[in-house]
């Protein structure tokens, strides 16, 4: 049996989905499902009912870069039990492998592209330095539990994820997400300018939630592999550029100013996804401008909504 968790999430709404479409049984949970993983008993008695052989893990407390400048203590006490009561559950109840997710902020902050050789060389970025943390606490436990009772963890690195089905308040979504909703608004009001935080200048590689729903879909059956793999293509665009292209989806003719008293965060993220495609015998495929495209119309949907 699979178990998703956070299966209500940004990328677990798209893994379930491409579950359903592979005919493939499987069960959910979340934290809105009745289940919260900060809590043991809770998450024991799931798994012990479920049985999982294999855990999708798709569930954290994370945001987009204010979020965490705003909430480091938040995001620490929120996502510290649920990674310790994963591992522990899993390995009481018998759970063969967890298809573990980490966010490319685990790379060191001066590096132009992340290379899975360069996971300890550097300290993070401060303004994701909780999280990037984190998630590299993640990778321990599953070393850490791999080493002392043999549970498998394919630990993969996602670049910033973007796509339908984020949240829907700036603070909360991913940079993608927040740009679609201030040109959405702006055109609908007919604004003469629209705000993005930053210098706009910081190149970020951008991966389809569908890409990375994918990704995780593919680990499930992959070799073993006990280091992180990063999914990516190796390539970014600044954040100006998306915006740019945003607006000229959305059809905005304002202005487009950059508030530099915002922070940029890492000067350029991209990961080297040689490792991901061989592993996975696949890299991802969407086309960004397409990516953008049904990202700004899920966006638009659910603003009529």
């Amino acid at each position: 049996m699979i178990l998703v968790t956070g299966a209500t999430g940004f990328l677990g709404q798209r893994l379930c989905r491409r579950l359903e479409e592979a005919s493939i049984a499987f069960s959910r949970t979340s934290l809105s499902l009745g289940t919260d993983l900060r809590n043991f008993a809770q998450t024991l008695e799931l798994f012990e009912a479920v049985r999982p052989t294999t855990i999708l893990n798709c569930a954290g407390f994370a945001g987009g870069i204010q979020f965490g400048l705003k909430q480091p203590a938040d995001i620490f006490r929120n996502n510290m039990p649920m990674i310790a009561n994963l591992f522990e559950a899993a390995h009481q109840t018998g759970v063969k492998r967890i298809v573990n997710p980490l966010a490319n902020c685990v790379y060191p902050s001066e590096l132009m592209v992340f290379e899975e050789s360069r996971f300890w060389d550097g300290p993070l970025h401060e303004s994701v330095m909780v999280y990037g943390l984190l998630r590299k606490l993640s990778w321990m436990g599953s070393w850490a539990y791999a080493k002392q009772w043999g549970l498998q963890t394919i630990n993969l690195v996602f670049s910033n994820m973007y796509g339908p089905g984020d949240h829907l308040d700036d603070v909360r979504s991913h940079a993608v997400g927040g740009l679609a909703m201030r040109f959405l608004e702006a055109h609908r009001r007919g604004a003469p300018e629209v705000i993005v935080w930053g210098s706009g200048a910081p190149v970020r590689e951008w991966l389809y939630v569908d890409d990375a729903a994918e990704a995780m879909f593919r680990a499930m059956t992959c070799a073993p592999c006990d280091q992180p793999v990063n999914v990516g293509i190796g390539k970014g665009v600044s954040i100006a550029d998306v915006a740019e292209r945003i607006g000229s989806i959305v059809k905005y003719n304002g202005r487009i100013v950059y508030d530099r008293s915002k922070p940029d965060g890492a000067p350029h993220k991209a990961v080297d996804g040689t490792r991901g495609a061989a592993l996975l015998g696949w890299s991802p495929q969407m086309d960004l401008d397409e990516g953008l495209a049904r990202t700004v119309e899920w966006y638009r949907q659910a603003s009529i909504a």
